[in-house]
């Protein structure tokens, strides 16, 4: 059985950083595309960034490019969110995501596995 599980959500102060971590177990990953969606209070899931796990091309929304960086670490078969220069506005549930059809759609329609979300939540 396939498992993302996520950590390193917390409380931070505008202006912090904060490294999120993705824990993939239940299968191989190598053809897959991993990212991070984040969900807002009332608000709609939107995509943050993307890394296919062969070969490492990243792929990341225009609102946290050069802010956030991915990054997997094969060994462990673990993706990483770092985030800096935190806003309130980046406040949100963050989501893991598995995708196996050959890049991350931004839509999340082909998100075969999520992970259970971690909270972000940055004070100003």
């Amino acid at each position: 059985q396939v498992h993302l599980v996520e950590s390193g959500g917390g409380l931070v102060q505008a202006g912090g950083s904060l490294r999120l971590s993705c824990a993939a177990t239940g299968r191989t990953f190598g053809d897959y595309t991993m990212g991070w969606f984040r969900q807002a209070q009332g608000q709609e899931r939107e995509f943050v960034a993307a890394i296919k796990w062969s070969g490492g091309s990243t792929d990341y929304a225009d609102s946290v490019k050069g802010l956030f960086t991915i990054s997997r670490d094969n060994a462990k078969i673990t993706v990483y969110l770092q985030m800096n220069s935190l806003k309130p506005e980046d406040t949100a549930v963050y989501y893991c995501a598995a995708d196996g059809m050959g890049g991350m759609r931004r839509s999340g329609s082909g998100v075969d596995y999520w992970g259970q979300g971690t909270q972000v939540t940055v004070s100003s």
